[in-house]
Order: structure tokens, then C-alpha cells, then sequence
């Protein structure tokens, strides 16, 4: 007959060996979710996911005779700023380099911070929309009335002839939206800017 002591004490054990191996899991959990979003931007900047452009070092060794239209479109969620391409679109050779860049400007009476995501159109391009340098991501800072240039270099790789639903693709689309960085109160916007200041990527 088995002795009630001993076996109070190993249902004991047992029980403190689930509660501890659930702590685990929920501690793995949680420490999942914080990852879980720079992983997938990091993701997505390596494979182009989802329309996202990807980072890269290295210019393009190769330039095609043949054209594409970059279209730029700027947005803001609840930021109170100014925010647009210095151009509408540019038309280069497929593998050159280029530099274009947007404009930023605080219309708010305070200092407001804003982050900008991206994206490519169509979706399947961004795999093959390489940027050298770009805003996106970083926190921007601007005091009342501050204006920002902010340039993004990029190139679209030649593979992209390659790719049988790409292939004579003529025209893609960067778009990037601002949101702020954190709850600020809004004020009117300010008589004068600041002087316009040029960022890295």
C-alpha cells in the first residue's frame, strides 16, 4: 500500500514541474511578441515581403537599356506635418542608381517626433526595389515650423526581367506614411519654419 506522505509529496512535485514548465512557455511567449515585429521587418527587408523594398550595400553591377517610371506618394496618420515627394515620379534605366527625396514639415505649434513605413506596388515588386539609403524606420524629430529633406537612393534590380509576371512591368509606386511616435498635443501651426535641414538614411 502506497504511502499517503510520499504520494502527496510526488503529486507536489509534479504539479510545481507543470506550473514551472508553464512559466516557461508563457515567459517564451512574451519574449516572442517583442521580437516578433523587428523580426519581421528584418524579414521583409531581406525578401521584399508584403511590397517592402529591401537594404542593400552594394550598387547594381549591371544597367539595362530599358526603362521604368518610379511613382513616390507620401502620406501622415495622425501627425500633424506637411509631407510629399520634391518629385512626382522619375524615369531611369533599370539597375541605375538614383536619388530622389521627401519633404517634412512640423504644422504644429510643439516639437512632434514621427516614424515612416513603406511600402512597394505592385507587392511583388519590392523584392526586386533595392534602397542605398532611406528615412524609413528611424525617429524624425521636428520643432515648430522645422522642415526636414529626406532622401532615399535606391535602384531596381535587373532581375526583375526575369520574372515572368514583372517582366514588362513599366511603372512601380514607393509610398511611405508617417505616424507619430507617441500621444502629443497639437497645437496651431507656427508663423515661420525653421531652416530645412538634410538627414541620412
Amino acid at each position: 500500500m502506497a504511502n499517503p506522505a510520499q504520494t502527496e509529496k510526488n503529486r507536489g512535485r509534479r504539479n510545481l514541474g507543470v506550473a514551472l514548465t508553464c512559466a516557461g512557455v508563457f515567459a517564451g511567449m512574451v519574449g516572442m511578441s517583442f521580437a516578433a515585429v523587428p523580426l519581421y521587418r528584418m524579414f521583409c527587408d531581406f525578401t521584399g515581403y508584403g511590397g517592402t523594398t529591401k537594404r542593400v550595400e552594394q550598387y547594381s553591377e549591371t544597367i539595362l537599356d530599358r526603362t521604368i517610371t518610379v511613382r513616390f506618394d507620401a502620406n501622415t496618420n495622425g501627425l500633424p506635418w506637411e509631407f510629399k515627394p520634391k518629385q512626382r515620379q522619375v524615369t531611369l534605366k533599370i539597375g541605375e542608381t538614383t536619388e530622389i527625396a521627401y519633404l517634412a514639415r512640423n504644422l504644429a505649434g510643439a516639437a512632434t517626433s514621427g516614424t515612416a513605413t513603406y511600402n512597394v506596388t505592385p507587392a511583388r515588386a519590392g523584392a526586386y526595389f533595392n534602397k542605398m539609403e532611406c528615412f524609413c524606420f528611424t525617429e524624425q524629430k521636428l520643432e515648430p515650423g522645422q522642415s526636414y529633406e529626406m532622401p532615399v537612393q535606391f535602384f531596381v534590380d535587373p532581375e526583375i526581367v526575369n520574372v515572368p509576371e514583372l517582366k514588362n512591368l513599366k511603372t512601380i509606386t514607393l509610398s511611405y506614411t508617417f505616424y507619430p511616435m507617441r500621444q502629443e498635443q497639437v497645437q496651431a501651426p507656427a508663423p515661420d519654419a525653421a531652416e530645412t535641414q538634410k538627414l541620412g538614411g
